[in-house]
């Protein structure tokens, strides 16, 4: 039993270090790329490309802003969801206890949908900052050379801190990625441990159950020996 619990509390301080960890790199999501919006004034420079005019000039296609609109929603939605995992797991440890076999296998499938989520996240900020840098390299030597430059003077937005602000998102996408898929893998541990346990008591349920059916086929036997007495010698 002590060594149950021991392992219960090591699983839960993972899992509890694992939410913290994600709460913190879903901000280097959501804040950068909020920032990069209010700067860009709506605009969103992911897979957003455009022709280098003789004034030093972009004109720019600005694409879609659904692609950081998902990012933000993606990071805001992994931080709420950390802060209130957070929040379960230090009550867990607080009063010593562990989720249930449901609680457990909720948190797999939910953590294997929130990795999903951020893969097509960090897909979209590598990629589309991909296709946004290919144009300013036509330009300039790099990309990080770029920023800070008043190349699109038409649009009005602020060109200082793109480069900086989206290298923070991307990595905060990627981090969470690999966060989420331990996470997964402490629900999952989790998940096979209760299944386990529960075999465990099944085995002993039905080990129980025949030592009592073979003790009750022996006790008629054993009663009868004492019920029924030998008979003595005929009285004369």
């Amino acid at each position: 039993m002590h060594i149950e619990m021991t392992l219960n509390n090591v699983l839960l301080i993972s899992q509890l270090s694992a939410y913290v960890i994600a709460f913190i790199l879903s901000l280097c999501i959501t804040v950068p790329m909020t920032m990069h919006q209010e700067e860009f004034r709506g605009h969103c420079l992911l897979f957003s490309n455009g022709t280098w005019t003789d004034e030093g000039q972009l004109a720019v296609d600005w694409a879609s802003q659904a692609y950081c609109n998902y990012t933000i929603f993606v990071g805001v939605l992994l931080s709420v969801v950390s802060a209130i995992q957070i929040y379960r797991m230090a009550m867990y440890l607080y009063k010593e206890s562990d989720s249930s076999f449901l609680s457990a296998f909720v948190d797999v499938v939910g953590s294997l949908f929130l990795c999903t989520m951020t893969v097509a996240a960090a897909l979209m900020i590598t990629l589309g900052f991909m296709v946004w840098c290919h144009d300013m390299t036509e330009r300039f030597p790099s990309c990080e050379i770029a920023a800070g430059n008043a190349f699109d003077k038409q649009d009005g937005i602020d060109t200082a801190n793109f480069y900086i602000e989206l290298g923070t998102a991307q990595f905060g996408a990627w981090a969470s990625m690999a966060c989420w898929v331990g996470l997964s893998v402490f629900a999952m541990l989790k998940l096979c441990r209760y299944h386990q346990l529960e075999n465990m008591r099944v085995s002993m349920f039905r080990e129980r159950q025949r030592l009592i059916n073979e003790g009750s086929g022996h006790l008629p036997k054993s009663s009868n020996a004492h019920t029924n007495p030998v008979p003595g010698p005929p009285q004369i």
